[in-house]
């Protein structure tokens, strides 16, 4: 960190934190950072020093013109922004990082320091996964906190995972460890179209992070975008038959297992979201 950063008295802040690389699926947990980012017109807070975090040959550092006509080299640094929603009662910090490649503990103390310093007192780390789960059907979150609270609000369970992890599982158990209740929000991509972006598990995780909070999120042009890559993959999985017939196995296998409550619950959720968002835009 490269100075202690100035923050102004936050109305009851929330941090919203997604890493690129392992924990990011066609960039769609980094991606709804960078969604919220751009809604909210969220200032830059701190960026980390990324000197002690990061393999520079792994994560190179970017060379660019800028529009004075200066070559400027920009360093893959950890970014936390602060953002004001508008018509919302809650401050929110949005980190968004590549994964770091050393002293992971180090470097999530120094991000949970970072919000104990601004008052954060929830914490929700984004990841997407590749899976067996068919374009076709709306894209599976599944979530996962440690904290008695957030499990009642959100409807949530511990995990239950035994296996690797990636930074998001170290930066939600310092979190506890600090105070700060944390939980976890995972979005199933498709793995026969992983390649990025793919607004389809990018909205379900902003859908998803909505329900969390209880709070209206803006979903901007995002909507258009999944409706867009839904035609561009129903193209592409139509013309190849091996492909066709792999996904309608992947129907009937994800119909045969939902349970017919599960559904109601989807659209229960989606009438919830509904209701908030009519009531923040006043219709």
């Amino acid at each position: 960190m490269t100075s202690t950063p100035d923050i102004r008295p936050l109305r009851d802040p929330w941090m919203v934190a997604a890493f690129e690389g392992w924990n990011d699926a066609a960039d769609a947990a980094s991606g709804t950072v960078d969604h919220l980012i751009e809604e909210w017109d969220a200032e830059l807070l701190i960026e980390l020093d990324p000197e002690e975090f990061y393999d520079f040959q792994v994560h190179r550092p970017q060379v660019h013109t800028t529009d004075e006509g200066e070559r400027r080299i920009t360093w893959p640094a950890p970014q936390i922004y602060h953002a004001r929603p508008p018509r919302l009662d809650r401050d929110v910090l949005l980190l968004r990082a590549p994964e770091p490649n050393f002293r992971w503990k180090a470097f999530c103390s120094t991000v949970i320091g970072v919000a104990k310093l601004a008052g954060v007192t929830e914490l929700v780390t984004l990841g997407a996964l590749l899976a067996d789960s068919p374009h076709t059907r709306p894209v599976p979150v599944s979530g996962s906190t440690s904290d008695s609270a957030l499990m009642e609000r959100m409807s949530l369970m511990p995990s239950t995972y035994n296996g690797p992890v990636g930074i998001t599982s170290v930066l939600n158990e310092i979190a506890s460890d600090e105070g700060i209740a944390s939980a976890s929000l995972w979005a199933a991509v498709p793995h026969y179209l992983a390649e990025p972006p793919c607004p389809k598990a990018t909205l379900a995780l902003l859908g998803a992070l909505e329900d969390a909070v209880g709070m209206p999120l803006p979903q901007g042009v995002l909507a258009e975008m999944a409706e867009a890559w839904q035609r561009g993959a129903e193209e592409l999985t139509s013309q190849d038959d091996e492909i066709a017939e792999y996904v309608e196995a992947l129907e009937n296998e994800r119909d045969t297992s939902e349970l017919p409550e599960a559904s109601g619950d989807a659209i229960a959720k989606e009438f919830e979201r509904y209701l908030r968002r009519r009531n923040v835009d006043g219709e």
